[in-house]
């Protein structure tokens, strides 16, 4: 393959990943898939919309089988991947990008073994900042592509309020009913939604 061809090709690989990435719960969703892929049975998603500081943040935790340095310090290579579904990585490397844009930055700690912690931050009224989209329907794609294998504890602070979603909660109230089944996903959403709104009229008032 000729040089021009293979940079035409990761230009429209980069492209495409441009637009499906314009909400950060979809950045969230990639890291969630990449957790889930790493072996992680936990995994914790924090977001914290700091007005006072204007800092927004998303911080995601997993226990899943870690990376070791070399691949630690290729993550944010756009097309450097451990998957071998993927022939190109680009997660890590566009929100890192969508960080910078808002001006904030990526930080990403891992061990082998003892799994990674993702934290993004950007300044909170940035006019480039991304809407953080619908983390209802990034949380329900997680159980139904994990089938509950996957503990998921979803913590959003806003102000001084704080919303809280455990998979395991959930697990407990269902009585053999599977989690990922889609009446369950769909009153998973709306009890997401519904905290999220109540948690934003809540900060307002």
């Amino acid at each position: 393959m000729r040089c021009g061809t293979r940079y035409a090709m990761k230009t429209a690989a980069v492209s495409c990943w441009r637009n499906d990435l314009d909400d950060l719960s979809l950045h969230v969703l990639d890291i969630l898939e990449n957790s889930t892929a790493a072996g992680a049975t936990e995994i914790e998603v924090r977001i914290n919309e700091d007005i006072d500081e204007n800092l927004f943040t998303i911080e995601i935790e997993d226990n899943g089988k870690g990376m070791d340095q070399l691949n630690l310090s290729q993550s944010r290579d756009p097309f450097f991947t451990t998957k071998d579904t993927r022939r190109v990585g680009l997660g890590l490397s566009m929100l890192a990008q969508a960080c910078g844009e808002a001006g904030g930055n990526l930080e990403i700690r891992s061990e082998p073994g003892r799994g990674t912690v993702i934290k993004a931050s950007f300044v909170y009224r940035h006019i480039d900042r991304k809407p953080l989209g619908s983390m209802a329907e990034t949380i329900a794609a997680l159980i139904a592509g994990s089938a509950g294998a996957v503990r998921l504890v979803y913590r959003h602070c806003r102000g001084n309020r704080e919303f809280i979603f455990d998979t395991a909660e959930i697990t407990k109230t269902l009585d053999g009913v599977a989690i990922n089944h889609p009446e369950i996903l769909s009153f998973i959403k709306e009890a997401i939604e519904s905290g999220l709104e109540s948690l934003s009229e809540r900060s307002n008032g």
